[in-house]
């Protein structure tokens, strides 16, 4: 569960590094600038911490002893995924900025830096992940009330009266391949032998629909918001209000959801419904 984001509690911050005066002024300016900061003088001491007590951000130099600074962001990913990392190094070299970034750095910094410029690219930091944790929870907000509002039309409606009846008027039946999409009862059809029949809340029918509007073409999760709840969000927030759907029309039509037939995964492209599949 994303929980919001509160401005009034001040980041807890790591520091790392192995030269003792870098380390300590930055975390005096740190704390000076209300933050909490903790210094480690190690990798390996890092993670240890990290293990132990929640942070929100970790500053990095890449070049210590033992465990340098890339393996030590591969362990802190797994350790604490929503981490913040920013790396501050003075052996910046193209190979290591690339294997930071694909370590998940947030940030690559080159000594030398004025403690002002670090703590305002820490700012910088945190004010991006506070705006996209206040999104995500937003969206997570929204889909929760999507959820209640299907939960009451369900259990409210009637099975022959259509959710919007003021809606333009549509044929009743939407059928592609072995997929029948009854629109005024909420039913979706499966032409198997024998044939299957499930019932859908208004959500499900709707992203069905937009599915089998464009069947055998890719849809992102952008497009699917934007067509079903006219939402212009980003990618990832596309994509937290419109997995749920596609579980559960899963769930509902395919023979095995695990390996589904009739909507598939297109890596990098988004949702297919191929109703011929089978």
């Amino acid at each position: 569960m994303i929980q919001p984001f509160h401005d009034s509690s001040p980041a807890r911050i790591l520091v790392v590094d192995d030269e003792p005066n870098i380390r300590a002024p930055l975390v005096r300016a740190l704390e000076l600038s209300g933050y909490i900061a903790e210094s480690a003088e190690s990798g390996q001491r890092a993670l240890e911490m990290l293990k132990a007590t929640a942070y929100d951000l970790m500053i990095l130099d890449l070049r210590m002893p033992g465990v340098d600074g890339v393996e030590v962001m591969r362990a802190a990913r797994q350790i604490a995924p929503d981490l913040i990392l920013l790396i501050l190094t003075g052996h910046a070299t193209l190979q290591s900025a690339i294997a930071a970034v694909k370590a998940g750095a947030t940030d690559y910094l080159i000594k030398p830096l004025s403690a002002h410029q670090i703590i305002a690219a820490i700012q910088n930091a945190l004010q991006k992940r506070s705006q996209q944790t206040r999104r995500q929870h937003l969206i997570q907000t929204a889909l929760a009330a999507l959820r209640a509002v299907e939960m009451i039309e369900t259990t409210a409606l009637p099975p022959n009266i259509p959710p919007h009846p003021t809606s333009p008027p549509r044929e009743r039946f939407h059928q592609r391949g072995l997929l029948t999409l009854d629109r005024a009862r909420r039913i979706v059809i499966v032409n198997r032998t024998p044939p299957h029949s499930a019932s859908l809340t208004e959500g499900e029918a709707r992203v069905l629909e937009c599915l089998l509007d464009a069947a055998n073409q890719p849809l992102a999760c952008q497009q699917i918001a934007q067509r079903v709840w006219q939402y212009s969000v980003s990618e990832l927030e596309a994509e937290t209000l419109v997995r749920p759907y596609i579980f559960r029309l899963r769930q509902k039509i395919e023979i095995d959801p695990q390996n589904p037939v009739l909507i598939r995964t297109i890596r990098g492209r988004g949702y297919l419904c191929a109703p011929e599949a089978e």
